[in-house]
């Protein structure tokens, strides 16, 4: 039981410890206006691709830029870089998610000046990003056609601390049964109220609908 006690009161004092930093960091975005949206998914959904196409359609309209963050490889950065916005990655090095620590480091040497919006791609993982604020205006979590209907009940607390859910790889969603009353059902079940947005980045179905989030501002 003692030891238990103590994992709680350490993991009470490190998830203290980021939102503190996280506060600090939305200030600091605040005054640079800069809008800051964390993409949070598991492995496969398609969040590298869906900001691959976001920042190639919003750079030049506006200032956009990107941090990725992977376990390991620099892979994500590099095909990002394609879009001619600003992106570097966070190698984390086997941890499962992105701490405001990370963002903050990355900024250190690395702030691209004005940009308007900042896209962070959080490592591929449903469970750990719900705990931890990166300072972020908008946390979107992503769910594609092709993972089950029954994500959201299996995870509720990514979907509960997020603003907006996409789903994505809508260009399948006939091939692979996809039961759209099902999963709006279950997101309602967790998060009530909670915006959705359905879109695929490879054909384009539900772009404009998502990019005009970021012109509007």
């Amino acid at each position: 039981m003692a030891k238990s006690l103590r994992s709680i009161e350490i993991r009470e004092r490190v998830l203290g410890k980021n939102d503190a930093l996280a506060e600090s960091l939305r200030s600091r975005f605040q005054e640079s206006g800069t809008y800051v949206v964390n993409l949070v998914s598991s492995p496969g959904t398609g969040k590298t691709a869906l900001l691959e196409r976001t920042l190639s359609e919003l750079n030049g309209e506006r200032r956009v830029a990107a941090l990725v963050g992977d376990l390991a490889t620099e892979n994500d950065a590099q095909r990002l870089s394609r879009s001619g916005a600003p992106v570097r990655q966070i190698t984390t090095g086997g941890n499962c998610h992105l701490e405001a620590e990370m963002v903050r480091s990355a900024l250190q040497d690395w702030e691209p000046a004005g940009s308007e919006v900042l896209f962070i791609e959080n490592v591929g993982n449903l469970v750990c990003p719900a705990s931890y604020d990166l300072g972020e205006n908008l946390r979107v979590v992503l769910l594609s056609v092709t993972e089950g209907e029954d994500k959201p009940l299996k995870y509720p607390p990514i979907f509960h601390s997020a603003d907006l859910a996409l789903i994505t790889k809508v260009d399948l969603a006939e091939a692979v049964g996809f039961d759209r009353a099902a999963l709006q059902a279950n997101i309602a079940a967790v998060n009530p109220g909670l915006p959705v947005l359905e879109l695929s980045a490879r054909s384009g179905e539900g772009m404009e609908a998502w990019l005009e989030l970021f012109r509007n501002r």
